[in-house]
């Protein structure tokens, strides 16, 4: 259906285009941006500049951070562990590994994964970054890399080739433990997961 206003259905069109949402989801969205007050709008609208004008990514972990904040707040605070560095895909997993409040190295962010198919190569994804940042490491504090990477091909893919780079340097090399989420039942898990699950087994 198409709305007889040319602006709601140029608002639903731009909503429809962000990734996870539909056509009837971008119709709820516009129809709340039209309920709301004026200001709630232009707050959004100014966001959404901001987001745009106002960050840009850290020098050294390719993390998002805000002009003006560069090293970001990660790669300066006096209490991260600057032995580990956690190399991840994007900053999505840098949030979800802060929430956690486990973690205290520091990061890299790839912005990405080898895969062929979509035309992506070691050279359209930071990790020329990664391992300059590595080799300049003069005082040699670096002594682990933790490979964060989703468990795809392209991520597996990326995974080792960052790990053969690394290998010459003297580094150590790690990944993520991947196995049986808590609350799940074993019968129910595939047998992928089951073998990494046996393989990364911990001791009590």
């Amino acid at each position: 259906m198409r709305y007889t206003s040319s602006a709601v259905e140029a608002l639903i069109e731009e909503f429809a285009r962000l990734p996870g949402i539909g056509r009837k989801t971008a119709q709820r969205l516009a129809m709340h941006i039209l309920q709301v007050p004026r200001q709630e709008v232009e707050k959004l609208a100014n966001a959404l500049v901001d987001v745009k004008e106002k960050v840009t990514r850290c020098s050294v972990c390719q993390n998002i951070t805000d002009l003006g904040t560069d090293p970001c707040l990660v790669c300066t605070a006096t209490g991260r562990d600057r032995t580990v560095i956690c190399v991840v895909e994007s900053p999505t997993e840098v949030l979800a590994l802060e929430k956690t409040g486990h973690y205290k190295g520091l990061y890299h962010v790839l912005h990405g994964v080898i895969s062929p198919l979509d035309g992506i190569g070691p050279d359209d994804i930071k990790v020329r970054e990664l391992i300059v940042r590595i080799g300049s490491d003069a005082s040699g504090m670096v002594r682990e890399v933790v490979l964060a990477l989703n468990p795809t091909v392209e991520g597996e893919t990326t995974s080792l080739y960052i790990g053969k780079l690394l290998k010459p340097l003297g580094i150590s090399v790690t990944r993520i433990a991947r196995g049986i989420p808590v609350g799940a039942e074993l019968e129910f898990i595939d047998e992928a997961t089951l073998s990494r699950a046996m393989d990364g087994r911990l001791a009590l």
